[in-house]
């Protein structure tokens, strides 16, 4: 197999990019390098393309060593023919592969083998001979007779048949094409059905809405089948796939018997659908429920992946002076005061939700924090007690007349950080409590900094996370850090080792270096200064240098993304101008004027020189939006508060393929059905909303009760609908039908997925 060709084909691109951007990863190139700094050699493919590149040229990779193991096998069997070699050659994946070798794999003690060693494969192959078109009587029962003996151990022609039957029976099952057609069938054809065990009286169990549960198997929405697994493992429902028992048997008769001779026939139809019930039927079943789990797995990864990278490239406040508010009822809020970089200042406790001495104490320790420090920001958990302390803050905010922004934050993942070796060692003094209000504080001053500190699966934008595939999540999740990471650039002076360990080339070894080293020597000056950084050699200079910035260093090019390796260009362009070095950053306009094509070397083409030419219009500034947070209603601060027609304004947390989750700062999160989503058809959330965007939501119902409570996106006016069936058009009107899920089901199916 060429397989550089066959990517070209599958990824519809040239065989040059293909074998360009492997050449690259050869060397030790990272995907964030590849893309930015080496464009020319891969015809501008992106992330996404590289990342996709990289996967299937690993899966293809493994797939011809699995071929290579298999034919080395067969062929030591003696039983490898030029057709079968052929065949394995030409397969492209590796459930077609198996099933060409399953007729070759060792196996452990069959009724098949059992049957051989009593000799009766003569027998199988008798019948076999009688298996034709032209056939002519004969008398299977007497024939069998021959092979009845007390020594092999066949007491009769009965059980010699049987034994016959049931090497015919394994050679049908093994039979690559007919597992082929079955599964597809399977797949396109069969329904998967659920039921919850008996010991489940109605209404006791969270996977109600599988009580009695059909859906076709190509149609099972990624969420469903993850839930259906997820009740099986916790021992609450079975469920299965059901098809059509007579069009199976049907297609194995027409393709297993071609006489017509009745005895030879029938025992042919006895045998064949034996060979389903017994060997096929539960093995076919469970590689169609593993396709669809895999396949659930990655739309689920991918959700997460985009909700993750929301999260992580969430507009920053900026590195300002900010208080971090952890509430808290009974044990009282936890404040800690940071400065611009983050560092802790001052850390206390205040109780402002008990006695009112309590709280006016807690106001003036508030007042006093923020004049002592100049606090320009001040974040407050999203939890427990969350919107009453936002209310006693406002309190306080009032007797102040340089007052500082005030943004509610997404606590998720806070506690995780808080106990995680990561802020033991930055804080070993502090307790749990002290390091939230800290990662509060510092998660407002820029997002991504601080979450790269802290599980992806901990920060509360997926769904399912235990239940997927663990090594793809992990590799997934990371892939994305990564990605955004270096999409945003590293302060080399400011960067944590977490934030670090992400910049493409560096290890979290290396990362602790280039710690250990600014605290040895003081702030960097320049991008070559890290060669002086142990373990820090060219090759990793190469790919981390240009996602690297030193803000206010010996050279402004430093602030920049910029690769150093391109630095003589700018100097070459800065000449032609007049401009001095040190004044190439201030002098956009200029830049703009300039003809790219005096400046096309052997290396360096125009994909490069037009983005050192964007660089320069835009040196050191964040690529993230601008900051914006949204403002709860007042009046608004619990579920009892809701009334059915409210307006008010929100925050997606978390974006599922059934609609959006919206804080509208009651302490529970809202749904946003699907259909709720826009007043036009939308067949995925994540087309229209993305996790941190700020949304107006109208109140449609309320559960006190089960804590539901379900809003909508539509104009005010524009009757609510469900979304329209699969394949149906987006232009037309969705039809009336019956609503999917009750919003019981669709939340209770949320918090099964979600860890917080």
């Amino acid at each position: 197999m060429d397989i550089p060709q066959l990517l070209a084909q599958e990824l519809s691109l040239a065989p040059s990019q293909i074998e360009n951007a492997l050449a690259l990863f050869a060397e030790g190139g990272t995907v964030p390098f590849i893309a930015r700094y080496r464009k020319e050699r891969t015809g501008e493919m992106n992330e996404v393309q590289l990342r996709t590149l990289l996967e299937r040229h690993t899966y293809l990779t493994e797939l011809e060593e699995r071929k290579s193991a298999i034919l080395k096998s067969i062929e030591e069997q003696g039983k490898l023919t030029d057709e079968l070699k052929a065949k394995i050659e030409a397969c492209l994946q590796k459930t077609e592969l198996e099933d060409l070798y399953l007729p070759f794999k060792p196996k452990r003690r069959t009724r098949a083998t059992v049957a051989k060693e009593k000799g009766l494969e003569p027998l199988a192959e008798f019948i076999k001979s009688l298996n034709v078109p032209d056939a002519t009587a004969a008398d299977i029962e007497a024939e069998a007779a021959k092979y009845v003996s007390e020594e092999l151990k066949v007491a009769s022609a009965a059980e010699a048949l049987q034994g016959a039957s049931d090497i015919l029976a394994e050679e049908v099952s093994e039979k690559a094409e007919l597992r082929q057609h079955l599964r597809e069938y399977m797949m396109n054809e069969g329904f998967f059905t659920s039921r919850i065990k008996e010991e489940y009286p109605e209404g006791t169990t969270k996977f109600e809405m599988y009580r009695e549960y059909k859906v076709k198997v190509k149609d099972i929405a990624p969420h469903n089948m993850l839930a259906l697994r997820r009740g099986e493992t916790e021992g609450v429902l079975t469920f299965t796939i059901e098809f059509d028992p007579v069009v199976v048997s049907s297609y194995l008769e027409s393709k297993e018997i071609h006489t017509s001779e009745p005895r030879v026939a029938a025992f042919y139809k006895t045998m064949v659908a034996d060979a389903f019930e017994r060997l096929m039927r539960t093995t076919l079943i469970g590689e169609v429920r593993l396709e669809k789990k895999i396949a659930a797995d990655r739309e689920s990864v991918r959700t997460f992946e985009a909700n993750l990278r929301e999260v992580l490239l969430a507009s920053p406040a900026g590195m300002k002076p900010t208080l971090g508010i952890d509430p808290g009822f009974r044990t009282g809020c936890k404040v800690a005061a940071v400065d611009r970089t983050g560092k802790l200042l001052e850390y206390q406790t205040i109780q402002p939700h008990k006695s009112d001495g309590e709280r006016a104490q807690a106001a003036e320790t508030l007042k006093n924090l923020i004049l002592k420090y100049g606090i320009e920001l001040i974040a407050i958990g999203n939890g427990t007690a969350g919107r009453e302390t936002d209310a006693f803050v406002s309190e306080v905010l009032t007797q102040l007349e340089q007052k500082p922004v005030k943004v509610m934050v997404s606590e998720a993942g806070a506690s995780v950080y808080s106990a995680s070796e990561v802020a033991i060692e930055e804080f070993p003094d502090l307790d749990l409590t002290a390091r939230g209000a800290i990662s509060i504080a510092r998660r407002l001053q820029d997002p991504l900094a601080e979450l790269v500190k802290i599980d992806p699966k901990s920060i509360g934008v997926g769904q399912y996370q235990h239940d997927v595939d663990q090594k793809m999540l992990r590799e997934k999740l990371d892939d994305t850090v990564e990605s955004c990471v270096n999409y945003v650039g590293v302060d080399l002076n400011l960067a944590s080792k977490e934030l670090l360990s992400f910049v493409a080339g560096l290890s979290s070894a290396t990362a602790r270096n280039v710690v250990a080293y600014r605290n040895e020597h003081g702030a960097f000056r320049n991008r070559r200064e890290v060669l002086n950084v142990p373990k820090f050699g060219p090759k990793t200079f190469e790919q981390a240098a240009g996602f690297l910035r030193i803000r206010g260093g010996d050279n402004p090019l430093d602030n920049t993304a910029v690769h150093p390796e391109s630095y003589f260009i700018v100097e070459k362009m800065a000449g032609d101008l007049g401009i001095p070095l040190d004044k190439v950053t201030e002098n956009p306009a200029k830049f703009s004027t300039i003809d790219l094509r005096n400046y096309i070397t052997g290396e360096i083409g125009e994909p490069t020189l037009r983005d050192i030419l964007a660089e320069l219009e835009k040196p050191g500034r964040d690529p993230r939006a601008e900051f914006r947070y949204a403002t709860f209603k007042e009046d608004v601060k619990e579920i009892k508060d809701l009334v059915v027609g409210m307006e008010l304004e929100g925050v997606v947390t978390n974006v599922a393929n059934f609609g959006a989750f919206v804080d509208i700062g009651v302490h529970q999160d809202g749904l946003v059905h699907v259909s709720q989503i826009a007043d036009r058809f939308v067949d995925d959330p994540k087309k229209v909303v993305k996790v941190g965007q700020i949304v107006k939501v109208r109140v449609l119902e309320v559960n006190e009760a089960l804590k539901r409570i379900s809003l909508t996106m539509r104009s005010a006016g524009r009757p609510t609908r469900q979304s329209t069936s699969k394949g149906e058009k987006k232009s037309a009107p969705a039809p009336k039908q019956k609503k999917p899920a009750s919003l019981q089901d669709l939340m209770a199916k949320f918090n099964q997925g979600k860890h917080r």
